[in-house]
């Protein structure tokens, strides 16, 4: 008994100790929904085709999911999301086991260059390199199986910058 009577507010104390830096909502002092942001057709300065296409429409689906913006279709957004896509690099992982020259696995990395800015007052708020990656297992086809990563790659890019967008960390 004497045992239960340290151990359970020591647990206690140990709990709310964790849960004391987590508060509810943005993070970054905006109500959600309260201001649109506009995201303006990314520029692939790369040789992957279709790529800003990928990174523009994940970036529009991952602001929508998260809420924390309004996404702007119709009308001018308070903020304003222009970049472009200034890298694409490509590193072998893993090579098969009968031949160590052919890769098997890449890892695929992607570089696009982010300005976020205030329409209203033209205030730059963002400018930053931001890199997204993925992995590529080869199948027996590379272009298709890089053709089929180019979403997942999108997405993590996508995800990296709204992540900036929506703590507020510029």
């Amino acid at each position: 008994m004497r045992v239960l009577n340290f151990f359970l507010p020591g647990l206690a104390a140990v709990f709310l100790a964790g849960c004391a830096s987590y508060h509810l909502g943005p993070v970054n002092a905006v109500a959600a929904g309260d201001k649109t942001v506009e995201v303006l057709p990314f520029n692939n300065l790369t040789l992957q085709p279709r790529l800003g296409d990928a990174v523009t429409q994940s970036l529009r689906e991952r602001l929508q999911v998260d809420g924390t913006y309004r996404l702007a279709t119709r009308d001018p957004g308070d903020l304003v999301v222009s970049g472009e896509i200034r890298a694409y690099n490509r590193a072998g992982l893993g090579y098969l086991n009968n031949d160590a020259t052919t890769t098997q696995n890449y890892r695929v990395d992607v570089t696009a260059h982010v300005v976020i800015c205030e329409r209203a007052s033209g205030k730059l708020l963002l400018e930053r390199d931001v890199k997204g990656h993925t992995l590529v297992n080869v199948g027996s086809d590379f272009a298709s199986s890089e053709r089929q990563a180019a979403p997942l790659l999108a997405a993590d890019l996508a995800q990296n910058i709204a992540e900036l967008l929506t703590e507020g960390t510029w």
